[in-house]
């Protein structure tokens, strides 16, 4: 019997033998070259060899999908047999480990055609793999191909997964591989039972974690001590401080003891709501019997004392955690220590940094809460001395500290020392992460140093740090806010290229940025953009849109989008109904924007100067001044703040209907209020004293304006030299308009053809034409009146030529020509015998006549 084994088991050691080096083979000339002809025939040598053992062999050891695949599809080819279940095995291994799964459902139709499936083991590395990879969507999608094939999923696979997504906060996707786990009849447990309600109660999602608790005792479940530790945490966290405590006596009404777990988290939600009667009467209960305190409970009720700024009673538990001959911990002193620092006591926190020493070294958490602390109150200098001492005893600053450093010290506007201590880093003892680079990036490109911050980006890359949305907003951000908006624009393209897809704060940024930059076409795809990105835009995103638009002169929208808003279920905050009212307002729908500022007050929001400011501006504008100047008292009366703009609007409204003695009375309280009139203020009451021919008055008002140091723009040099032609004040006039020449201002197209008309009026042909032909030079377009008055002036001085010339000019540019020009015209080519010209003026003028005719008798 032993002599026949003997061969048997030498026999059998030598065929593994030979398989385990055919596979070796067969791997190194796979893993050699690309699959092709040339690798097929090297494969040909092994074409009776080609068993199952061997052929799984060579896929497990292969790192590429694609070769194994290739090799798969071969194998079948010449075998003409299909693979058993072990040959797809160890091909969705293949998978798991490159993490490619290009190929999974192809596979995984063929397996299920061929009557089997995934074995549990290749599944739990197909799943485990992309969950350590973090690449939980993958994850999630592997069971649903397997589902979708009808294949049963490991139980473990589905455990891990629901762990995973519970460190995501991915409820939803837990709450169904959870069901689907019943729907298999997989035995669900109370672990996973508290997983899930940790997840869903940690996102406030109070009635789904309530709804899973009642499933559970449905199931004939009870809860354990964990479970309700859990429930008591994690409801309390979200400030259902009674549905904790609703916890803690069911607990004990099960026959549960509660341990210190259970007291330390209940005693922590009191604090956190503020309720510190109960939990000092439930900290009493829990420390009377304990001959050791429980630490952790000292160290929640000392956070608790402190939060609400009551330290006396803080230091005294110190003192009986010591009486009771327990040692107060670093963590005991840390909370303290953090609380002193968010109540501004910068001097109490030192004082007791000095004390805890007596009791516990002061750890990184310390150092870094004391140099927040001082950084805060910018008190840099002890900050950096804290630093100091940090590494005297031994400690070296970590990243936390380092993050603190570069951005209270970016705030404070220092940046030179920010990049100092960026440049001092040992990145082999503290590499910066990306909260350090966007720190400094940020802080260097909102005080203008934009192309630092580039560089700062770009060194970033070089260490591997994958920027994220963060930094590119800073990016896109400062760099329109200096001005180089085609920088902001690839920053953007380089984003997209390097695969960081954008996130809501950046679009809504980015959008804003190019709005103020006067793109409107780009705000308007970039609202789109959103919507492509899989986002779905929010109230900030409608705000910058309205807002835009109404901006660019598109008010007239604010109706669509006001209502798309509504439609979508948004609420709208104070900014929203600001960028609405004003749309409505400055497109007329006055009483529309009435119903929303009443809307706002009903709803608890408080409108701003802002929002008042665009309503009187409303009225104002369609001569509804009563109104207007009621609601202008109303606001004065609440006590709201108001600014010039609203003053400017109410001066504007007045003027224009020539109230002018009500515009100068609100001009009056202005100043009387402290405040300064700027150029619009100034350029409304000078356009209604000019509309209304008061001349003197304006030159009075204007001579005020630059006494005030206000200085004028070339809308106010435009007001008064249209006002001095209007009275015929031309002299006056060029005078105002070799000012504004000196000045640099440029005049626009009405103050160019005023001017024009004036000199030519008074005989100042020359001064006229030269006027004229800068105009046109510079892009001008003269209308019928500016043409008119020239030919009228060249006419007058004998230019009759020149005259006819822009009579031509005038005719091809369609502008008309006045009856009493083509006689002056006439006149003065008779008088320089240009008969031909004549001629045609003449008959000119006789249409015109005889199309006036038909008009008076039609």
């Amino acid at each position: 019997m032993n002599g026949k084994v003997v061969p048997f088991v030498e026999e059998n050691a030598t065929k593994v033998e030979g398989i385990r080096k055919a596979v070796f083979d067969v791997c190194g000339v796979l893993e050699t070259s690309m699959w092709g002809p040339a690798v097929e025939d090297a494969l040909k040598v092994y074409d009776e060899m080609l068993q199952p053992e061997l052929v799984v062999g060579v896929i497990r050891r292969l790192k590429d999908v694609n070769k194994a695949l290739h090799f798969f599809r071969w194998v079948e080819r010449k075998t003409e047999e299909a693979h058993g279940p072990e040959a797809y095995n160890a091909l969705l291994v293949v998978m798991a480990r490159t993490r490619n799964l290009v190929y999974l459902e192809q596979v995984l139709e063929e397996m299920c055609v061929a009557g089997f499936g995934p074995d549990n083991n290749t599944c739990i590395e197909l799943v485990g793999s992309f969950v350590k990879s973090q690449k939980l969507r993958e994850a999630f999608g592997i069971i649903e191909s397997m589902r979708k094939y009808m294949f049963r999923p490991a139980f473990s696979a589905y455990t891990t997964l629901i762990g995973a997504l519970s460190s995501v906060h991915e409820c939803d996707s837990m709450l169904t591989l959870f069901h689907q786990m019943q729907e298999l009849g997989y035995e669900v447990n109370i672990h996973l039972f508290t997983t899930l309600v940790r997840a869903f109660a940690r996102e406030g999602r109070v009635d789904a974690a309530l709804s899973l608790l009642d499933e559970m005792k449905s199931n004939s479940f009870h809860a354990d001590l964990v479970l309700y530790n859990v429930c008591i945490d994690s409801f309390g966290k979200v400030g259902t401080v009674d549905m904790a405590w609703k916890f803690f006596h069911e607990l004990k009404a099960q026959g549960l003891v509660p341990d210190d777990v259970t007291y330390t988290s209940m005693i922590g939600v009191l604090c956190k709501a503020e309720r510190l009667d109960e939990a000092v009467e439930l900290f009493e209960e829990l420390d009377q019997n304990r001959s050791v305190p429980c630490v952790y409970a000292y160290n929640t009720m000392i956070m608790g004392y402190g939060s609400v700024g009551k330290f006396d009673e803080a230091y005294d538990l110190l003192e009986r955690q010591k009486r009771k001959g327990c040692i107060p911990s670093v963590v005991a002193y840390n909370c303290l220590l953090t609380c002193l620092g968010k109540k501004g006591k910068v001097a109490e926190a030192l004082r007791i940094y000095e004390e805890m020493k007596k009791d516990a070294a002061p750890n990184l958490a310390t150092y870094n809460i004391l140099i927040d602390m001082l950084c805060k109150a910018g008190q840099l200098e002890p900050a950096l001395k804290v630093q100091e001492a940090m590494k005297e005893a031994g400690l070296f600053p970590n990243i936390m500290t380092v993050n603190i450093m570069i951005d209270r010290l970016c705030k404070a506007q220092r940046l030179d020392d920010a990049c100092s201590i960026f440049l001092g880093l040992d990145h082999k003892l503290c590499t910066p992460d990306a909260v350090t680079f966007c720190s400094l990036i940020e802080g260097l490109g909102r005080h203008g140093r934009v192309d630092d911050a580039y560089m700062l980006y770009e060194k970033m890359l070089d260490s591997d740090q994958s920027p994220n949305a963060v930094v590119y907003t800073s990016l896109i951000r400062n760099f329109f806010k200096c001005g180089r908006k085609e920088d902001g624009h690839k920053i953007y393209k380089e984003m997209m290229h390097r695969g960081c897809s954008p996130d809501l704060t950046l679009l809504n940024i980015y959008m804003d940025c190019v709005f103020k930059a006067g793109e409107i076409d780009r705000g308007r795809a970039l609202f789109e953009e959103i919507k492509a990105q899989g986002l779905i835009p929010d109230v900030r995103s409608y705000s910058i849109l309205i807002h835009g638009l109404v901006k660019a002169g598109f008010a007239k929208e604010t109706y669509k989008l006001f209502y798309e808003m509504k439609e979508q279920g948004l609420h709208l905050d104070t900014r929203a109904y600001n960028a609405v009212i004003d749309g409505f307002c400055k497109s007329g729908k006055v009483n529309k924007a009435y119903q929303l500022l009443d809307e706002m007050k009903t709803k608890g929001l408080q409108p701003t100067v802002v929002t008042y400011g665009s309503v009187i501006d409303g009225l104002s504008k369609i001569d509804r001044l009563d109104e207007a100047y009621m609601l202008f008292e109303e606001v004065k009366s609440k006590g709201v703040d108001l600014n010039v703009v609203i003053y400017s609007s109410l001066i504007d409204g007045f003027g224009k209907v020539g109230r002018i003695d009500e515009a100068y009375l609100i001009l009056e309280e202005l100043m009387q209020k402290g405040l300064t009139a700027n150029t619009f203020t100034w350029n409304c009451l000078l356009d209604a004293l000019v509309k209304a021919e008061e001349i003197d008055e304006a030159l009075v008002c204007f001579q005020n304006m630059k006494s005030l140091k206000c200085p004028p723009n070339e809308i106010t040099y435009s007001i008064m030299i249209n006002g001095l032609c209007k009275v015929r004040k031309f002299n006056k006039a060029f005078v105002f308009w070799q000012e504004m020449q000196k000045k640099g201002l440029k005049p626009n197209t009405i103050t160019y053809t005023t001017m024009i008309t004036g000199l030519a009026r008074v005989g100042n042909v020359q001064e006229a034409k030269g006027l004229f032909e800068r105009f046109r030079a510079s892009g001008g377009r003269p209308d019928s009146a500016c043409y008119n008055s020239m030919i009228e002036g060249l006419s007058s001085v004998n230019k009759a030529m020149d005259a006819y010339t822009l009579f031509e000019e005038t005719r091809t540019k369609g502008c008309r020509i006045y009856s009493k020009t083509c006689v002056i015209l006439l006149d003065a080519l008779h008088k320089a015998d240009c008969l031909e010209q004549a001629a045609i003026v003449g008959a000119v003028l006789r249409e015109m006549a005889k199309s006036q005719h038909a008009t008076r008798f039609s």
